[in-house]
């Protein structure tokens, strides 16, 4: 069965789990995007493609 703090959760996450998974997550894809735009714009003074 399971407990009573997880039901009605897709996830099987408590709240304070699911928002702790949330902010590792954002905050994970922020860095991510932030390095992406960064590495295009290196590559645009580089070789601009259009």
């Amino acid at each position: 069965m399971v407990p009573e703090d997880r039901r009605g959760s897709l996830s099987g996450l408590t709240e304070g789990e699911a928002r702790e998974f949330h902010g590792i997550f954002m905050g994970s894809f922020m860095g991510f995007t932030a390095i992406a735009v960064v590495a295009h714009v290196l590559v645009w003074m580089w070789r601009p493609w259009l």
